[in-house]
């Protein structure tokens, strides 16, 4: 066969070739974006009580009250809260670039930190965004206690990382076709640490109109715990037997600080003396040594 002919004939096919994966690639990006541009026309609500509404997991109570009533005291019943009580996201709303202009409304562009405090935002509109703006500089804690992370963020939402979450479903540690209500489907993901880190070190958060870096925990634990021979996960450290309170809770000193105690001993070694530097004056003087040694899986504070 002529080389020549040879050679145009391997450039024609694959060209061809690659003609058909672009085309394919294009095709399966169209059907994407449009599957999701209709799941989010499907999904968007326009009140806040509505939005409560979908994300409600009180009904999860009657069969589990015990993990119900656990959830009920930890940080993710009240993730807009910080500490003693106060709504930390009102500061931002007062001042700085994510701040309400006088005249405006809120839309959601002034709450990036809703990506990991309140992710279930994704189905609201800005309208939604507005009322909450308007409960925070009310301090109407009472409304902004409702917004919250539940069981059907985690079990839902966040349980899947390939592909979107089946609708109707719980995800849980094993399947179960009967269970009330839903059905439970297993996923691997509830006891990785991966499941954690999807809020917890998220980031840098390029995609808002002001990016922003919040909590790096997960970056620590994978890049310096797990390289120095970590091998607990998230929820081995931090949900002991499926402990749903997940401390610590900063809220509780004297809890958190004996939690502080075991994740970093502290050791001190002193060493009394006199130091005399004329006949007379006798000076009493200490040596202080101390070590702090990280038991952590991550670097302390962080969030």
């Amino acid at each position: 066969m002529n080389k020549k002919y040879r050679f145009s004939t391997i450039v024609n096919f694959y060209s061809k070739t690659l003609t058909l994966i672009v085309s394919g690639m294009v095709f399966v990006l169209f059907l994407y974006n449009t599957a999701v541009a209709k799941d989010k026309s499907e999904t968007q609500v326009n009140s806040l009580s509505e939005l409560v509404q979908m994300f409600d997991s009180s009904s999860c109570k009657e069969c589990h009250e015990q993990i119900y009533t656990q959830w009920e005291k930890s940080h993710h019943a009240r993730p807009l809260m910080g500490l003693n009580d106060q709504i930390f996201i009102a500061g931002y709303l007062k001042r700085g670039p994510l701040a309400v202009k006088p005249g405006e409304k809120a839309a959601k562009r002034n709450f990036p930190c809703f990506k990991c405090h309140f992710p279930q935002i994704k189905y609201a509109t800005d309208a939604v965004a507005a009322e909450i703006a308007e409960a925070v500089l009310k301090d109407d804690k009472a409304t902004v206690r409702k917004l919250n992370i539940g069981c059907l963020v985690c079990h839902n939402e966040k349980a899947v990382v390939h592909g979107r979450p089946e609708k109707q479903v719980i995800y849980g540690n094993k399947d179960i076709k009967d269970h009330p209500g839903r059905p439970v489907k297993k996923s691997p993901l509830l006891k990785n640490s991966l499941m954690c880190g999807q809020c917890h070190g998220l980031g840098p958060n390029l995609e808002f109109e002001h990016p922003v870096q919040c909590a790096t925990l997960f970056g620590s634990y994978l890049h310096a715990y797990i390289p120095s021979g970590g091998t607990e996960t998230c929820q081995e450290c931090h949900m002991r037997d499926g402990d749903h309170y997940m401390p610590p809770n900063f809220n509780n000193r004297a809890e958190l600080s004996e939690r502080l105690k075991a994740a970093l001993p502290l050791q001190v070694r002193t060493l009394a003396y006199t130091f005399q530097p004329k006949e007379g004056d006798v000076r009493p003087m200490v040596v202080v040594n101390t070590k702090i040694t990280s038991k952590a899986g991550h670097r302390i504070p962080d969030g």
